[in-house]
């Protein structure tokens, strides 16, 4: 009876994580994904070889030398085998220069800010990460819309990122790569879908009490429903500009998905350079250029002594 239900339980426990694999890493739709996977199943496998084979001896030893086993040979003065030795330090240094290899070209071709190989045009998309909504920027189309990603299919997609304030962790799984968004900074992503369908997004790094909140369908559709979908969006919506947005950076949860017709000119960069202007302004006033001026009549140092 007893055996039975640890193997009912063990069953139910595979096939949960099984179930778990869709939709996940493990289920990838795009290129970048099914690299990142075989990646993840070549060093699961590197590794059971060292893992497995202490496992079972583990269990066979303590067997072997149970108590009751009078007959099996005691051998106090034994203390070195040469043939221990050379698997116990032969075997993990294999294992780990292969998987040193496999890390350095892994991260070289898998690099997020590498453009995709391919040969159609990339679609670039402006993402802005806010507190507790993404905000999707198409400067090519000038639209925008807000928790909603429409991507067209076979075709890469050259992500630039950054931060209304706090910093989140952009992530598509089962299209690829994660990367942080920063205030005052952009970072690079670049994906691609291989086939048409509806993919979760989120951010995977947390950032105060809207943090569960913050997830977004990623659309992968063909580029013909791709077009309509982007010329449908130019009719009936608002135009987001300097003051709608500053209304949608206000903090939200679970905020709807909402869409716009227009965007105004270099936002995304307005966005991402706006910690910066009190520092411009400094830069520009005539009392940081008279400091400038005194500092540059200073006279330089050299080896301790003053040049004139």
């Amino acid at each position: 009876m007893l055996t039975r239900s640890l193997r009912n339980a063990a069953l139910s426990a595979a096939v949960l994580a099984l179930a778990g694999c869709d939709g996940g890493v493990l289920d990838p739709k795009g290129q970048v994904g099914v690299d990142e996977k075989n990646l993840i199943i070549i060093s699961t496998l590197l590794m059971l070889l060292v893992v497995i084979p202490v496992i079972v001896m583990t269990l066979y030893f303590a067997w072997k030398y149970r108590e009751g086993r009078e007959h099996e040979i005691y051998a106090p003065k034994w203390a070195h085998s040469g043939k221990i030795e050379a698997a116990v330090w032969l075997v993990p240094v294999v294992i780990v220069l292969i998987l040193g290899v496999i890390t350095w070209r892994s991260t070289h071709s898998l690099d997020p800010y590498k453009p995709l190989e391919h040969e159609r045009e990339p679609l670039t998309v402006e993402v802005v990460s806010l507190n507790w909504k993404w905000l999707f920027i198409y400067p090519e189309q000038g639209i925008a819309a807000v928790n909603e990603l429409v991507i067209p299919t076979d075709r890469p997609v050259n992500f630039k990122i950054t931060s209304e304030s706090t910093m989140n962790s952009f992530f598509i799984p089962q299209l690829g790569s994660q990367i942080y968004s920063m205030a005052g900074m952009e970072t690079k992503l670049h994906l691609i879908a291989n086939e048409p369908g509806t993919f979760e997004g989120f951010s995977a790094n947390y950032s105060g009490e809207g943090f569960s909140g913050m997830h977004f369908e990623t659309r992968a559709v063909d580029e013909a429903e791709f077009e309509r979908w982007a010329s449908d969006m130019k009719r009936g919506h608002g135009t987001l500009d300097s003051a709608r947005y500053a209304q949608l950076a206000e903090p939200s949860e679970n905020h709807p998905v909402e869409y716009f017709s227009a965007v105004s000119d270099g936002l995304f960069h307005q966005i991402m350079f706006k910690y910066m202007q009190h520092y411009n302004t400094w830069n520009k006033s005539p009392a940081h250029h008279h400091e400038e001026h005194d500092t540059a009549s200073m006279p330089s140092m050299r080896n301790g002594k003053a040049e004139e």
